[in-house]
């Protein structure tokens, strides 16, 4: 399938700003399920720096703004062709080891909501295999956490989600992480783009899902809000511990002020 992205993400300060430092994830990953065919990241009046690709995979680019700003525009378009391998991570050097990711966050770290949760899914799973293990884990956080745009906030951490009982991708995510940590499988954060709307219009983020390693298969990709593994209506970008982690733009602020944020993503789908 061929995907086209357009994702605009504009801070407006309350009063001038001496300067802005980003670090970027958004550049597609290079892997088996995805073949990009152009993509540009553009902030205007910025200096960015040459994309370069860390321990985990991914490509990451320092943006920089040494002047005195009110606003700043991060604006990403881009064709990629994606091809459906199961939510299985084909093609991805990397050489952070799994068992790296085994380690809970305060984003992650489980309360007695999840511990009971992991304990009520797996009870009667004995024999079941380490694939199995995660698709009942994410079907499970699926029922757990209903889709609730507003229920919660980008700080929610997964125990705050598993009190208020709904939540958004990240937090079904986060859940979904802190879950298969208690199940002794190492998860991940990822961040990406969906095409979730057949009538092109616009959504409010980016998506994300979480990665599960498998022995003897690799990072599986299971998608708790779509209740399904990530197929090739997907673009990975990057991953992390947590959504802090894996975040698309994270920054620095010089001489800070209250800012208001306006993202915009738009995932189409192309005639091949």
């Amino acid at each position: 399938m061929i995907l086209t992205v357009f994702h605009k993400t504009r801070y407006e300060f309350e009063s001038p700003v001496a300067g802005i430092i980003q670090s970027l994830r958004l550049i597609p990953a290079k892997c088996d399920s995805q073949k990009v065919i152009d993509w540009k990241v553009d902030v205007p009046d910025a200096l960015i720096g040459e994309a370069f690709r860390d321990g985990a995979g991914d490509y990451i680019q320092t943006v920089s703004l040494r002047k005195r700003v009110e606003h700043i525009e991060v604006i990403v378009q881009g064709t990629v062709e994606t091809i459906d391998t199961a939510g299985v991570l084909r093609g991805h050097r990397e050489r952070v080891p799994p068992r790296a990711y085994m380690r809970n966050t305060v984003r992650t770290e489980p309360n007695r909501a999840i511990v009971d949760l992991v304990q009520n899914t797996l009870r009667d799973a004995g024999s079941a295999t380490a694939l199995e293990r995660a698709h009942l884990l994410s079907e499970a956080v699926s029922d757990a956490l209903p889709y609730r745009p507003g229920a919660t906030h980008a700080h929610t951490t997964a125990a705050e989600a598993m009190n208020e009982g709904a939540g958004v991708c990240q937090d079904h995510t986060q859940v979904l992480i802190s879950c298969a940590h208690l199940a002794d499988l190492p998860a991940r954060y990822v961040s990406g783009y969906l095409n979730a709307t057949e009538d092109g219009s616009a959504h409010e983020a980016s998506h994300a899902w979480a990665e599960i390693y498998i022995d003897r298969l690799g990072w599986v990709g299971f998608d708790a809000s779509n209740k399904c593994c990530p197929n090739d209506q997907y673009i990975r970008l990057g991953s992390g511990l947590d959504a802090q982690d894996a975040a698309p733009l994270r920054g620095l602020v010089l001489g800070g002020a209250a800012e208001a944020l306006d993202v915009t993503v738009l995932v189409e789908a192309q005639q091949q």
